[in-house]
């Protein structure tokens, strides 16, 4: 699994996880249904989001069915997200995941210099375009928009010296997210949210492009390669500054958009953003552009960064990490392909920060938002 959306179970109530859920596991059955299991692995917590905004927006009640055990859910059934909402997901993921994968291939990272591996990767990238497209078509997206975007980001990224914007990288990510976004509410029937949705996914790809080159930026700057922020000499204070702005805006778009229940898009897009923000930028030793590691609080100089897993390799690591729980248990571990240390997803959980202080009357239980704290 991989975004920047990744809620910690002591955040959301049980109803609000129980949605979550039921998203997550939409996504992953629309992908099976439509074009087999190798698609699953596109699933991601990111994409779950384009799911809810779907379901938020429509009327109460549509949109679920119920599912048999699996293995990820403890062999329990559930209540997941089905329709247009999901298949929608799954379109989004699959033509990124192309992408990705075409750019390690490009690049040439890892296990992808090798031409075996670099071949069976472009047939795979082919073909989850392709599908992509067909999901796309099936529920009215057109889905060149987001082979545009990606076809143009080498194009700014080549542009980009010392003194430019950075905003002028993150900008085909953040037209991708705005199309994405904004089609929900055409599946949803509310064309008068389209606009403010748009803004909504605007902002949402400019906090997910510099939380990636954030995290990024020690395990770049180690192996030599490109990042926007060094490429650009942005500061850690700036990107921060960036991200801070963008999570206020998409809070503000969405107040402007009409939901049947925002419950959990609130939640997600305005809580859990938030948190993801705090958690990229949190003191870990990470090196400035053009500067030297900063020193956490007392502590000492941070150690050069372990190299990169390749492609293969940090997907076993991550596939074992998820299954035996160490991604939220652990107070802290190694990111399957960076091996930067990073919080787990249930470590420091509290409410601080977030916002709420309980005196709209409409939050309760760490911070779930019933309908939003003004």
């Amino acid at each position: 699994m991989f975004g920047i959306i990744r809620p910690c179970r002591n955040r959301l109530s049980e109803q609000l996880r129980a949605a979550w859920l039921a998203h997550l596991c939409g996504l992953c059955l629309a992908l099976r249904d439509d074009h087999g299991h190798l698609a699953r692995t596109v699933t991601n917590y990111d994409g779950l989001v384009i799911s809810a905004l779907v379901e938020a927006q429509s009327p109460a009640g549509s949109g679920r069915r119920a599912a048999g055990p699996c293995a990820l859910r403890g062999l329990r059934s559930a209540e997941v997200a089905h329709g247009d909402g999901a298949r929608l997901a799954a379109a989004v993921s699959l033509v990124l995941a192309s992408a990705k994968v075409s750019d390690h291939v490009v690049d040439a990272d890892g296990a992808f210099a090798r031409r075996p591996v670099a071949g069976a990767a472009r047939r795979v990238a082919a073909r989850w375009a392709r599908q992509g497209a067909t999901t796309g078509h099936d529920v009215g997206f057109d889905t060149d928009v987001l082979v545009e975007a990606v076809r143009r980001q080498p194009e700014v990224e080549a542009a980009a010296t010392v003194g430019s914007s950075v905003l002028a990288v993150t900008e085909p990510t953040e037209a991708a997210t705005a199309a994405a976004f904004a089609h929900t509410a055409v599946l949803a029937g509310r064309p008068g949210n389209t606009e403010a949705l748009a803004e909504a996914g605007r902002l949402f790809g400019r906090v997910a492009h510099l939380l990636d080159a954030v995290e990024d930026l020690a395990a770049d700057e180690a192996a030599g390669a490109w990042n926007p922020l060094r490429a650009t000499g942005t500061d850690l204070a700036r990107a921060r500054q960036l991200c801070d702005d963008a999570v206020l805006g998409v809070r503000l778009a969405l107040a402007e958009a009409e939901f049947t229940d925002q419950k959990l898009v609130h939640a997600l897009l305005v809580h859990e953003l938030r948190h993801a923000v705090d958690r990229t930028f949190a003191p870990t030793g990470r090196q400035q552009p053009g500067g030297p590691y900063v020193l956490p609080p007392d502590g000492p100089q941070a150690p050069p960064p372990q190299p990169r897993r390749n492609w293969f390799t940090g997907c076993a690591v991550a596939t074992f990490m998820f299954c035996t729980c160490q991604l939220c248990c652990r107070d802290s571990f190694p990111g399957p392909w960076s091996r930067v240390q990073r919080s787990g997803w249930c470590s420091n959980c509290g409410c601080d920060g977030c916002g709420c202080d309980g005196s709209c009357g409409t939050c309760c239980e760490c911070c779930e938002c019933c309908q939003s704290c003004n």
